[in-house]
């Protein structure tokens, strides 16, 4: 699922990089042409519709599944429900005995994780599943997300968000969660329901994160600035998210804050990933001097 996603894609091209075969789900025809062109062989259809996706998994050694969303998505409980409802009955219906889950750090908690709950909401229906084995990687906060501080660099010369300052993270790249998942996709070496926590190279606070952005791209000076959470949420309606996403988004940082989302089985070798955020502070680097650029064009 998610195959035209930024770590379904990376999932599609390693395995197919292995050797397998691949189907390539997604809503989109003309975004999976690549993927198709390269060998995979595509469905198109949408998550919430458990026909289409029992007809995806048939006769599939294993699936690669997420719950995912718009971020104009104006119900998100609802819509994420829905889904729910479906991979579970796409799962039953195919028949599909292995299947590798896209989770959350936090999704243990039963309350007051906000976006993370629908999460564990669908763990539990996975754990309900008879004769399915199921795999359970929960990640922590993504590079990826810091995407949206180079906008606020760009034009409130700060970096800023709702992260307190001095939170240590256990950020990650989705490179190496696409990694983990495609292992796991071949190996299929779990039994029963299983959980496995991904966090990244090391904790990595939001002040750090600003050091490093700021000397890799010219500001060594750049501050950073918690925003009040009423703030953050008027700066995602100016992204383009709905009411029911900024309202979710926000509140995962303020669980976070609050101590409610973090690793259950602390940091080991088996679940501490390669990339470190030096290294992918070069991404971003290249992002912001794009866009920068186009500014000032």
């Amino acid at each position: 699922m998610g195959a035209t996603g930024r770590i379904g894609k990376r999932i599609t091209q390693q395995l197919l990089k292995s050797g397998e075969n691949v189907r390539a789900l997604g809503r989109s025809e003309s975004k999976l042409s690549e993927l198709k062109a390269a060998g995979t062989e595509v469905f198109a259809g949408e998550a919430t519709d458990a026909a289409f996706l029992s007809d995806a998994f048939r006769g599939a050694d294993a699936v690669y599944t997420l719950l995912p969303y718009a971020p104009d998505e104006s119900d998100y409980y609802s819509q994420q429900s829905r889904a729910s409802a479906a991979i579970i009955e796409g799962i039953r219906q195919s028949g599909v005995q292995n299947v590798v889950f896209l989770s959350s750090l936090g999704a243990r908690r039963t309350s007051k994780t906000e976006a993370i709950l629908s999460l564990h909401t669908h763990e539990e229906r996975l754990g309900g599943l008879n004769n399915v084995n199921v795999l359970i990687l929960r990640p922590g906060p993504f590079f990826e997300n810091l995407y949206g501080i180079l906008e606020v660099i760009k034009h409130e010369g700060v970096a800023g968000d709702a992260f307190a300052p001095d939170l240590p993270l256990p950020m990650i790249a989705s490179r190496d969660v696409a990694y983990a998942a495609a292992e796991a996709l071949r190996a299929r070496d779990w039994k029963g329901m299983v959980v496995r926590e991904l966090l990244g190279a090391r904790d990595i606070t939001f002040a750090e994160i600003t050091s490093i952005i700021g000397e890799r791209i010219g500001l060594p000076d750049l501050q950073y600035v918690q925003f009040p959470y009423a703030d953050t949420i008027e700066a995602l309606q100016h992204f383009g998210f709905s009411e029911s996403i900024f309202t979710v988004e926000v509140g995962v940082a303020r669980a976070a804050n609050e101590g409610r989302i973090g690793s259950r089985e602390g940091r080991s070798t088996k679940n501490t990933t390669p990339t470190r955020f030096e290294d992918f502070v070069e991404e971003l680097a290249l992002a912001y001097q794009a866009t920068h650029q186009s500014l000032q064009s």
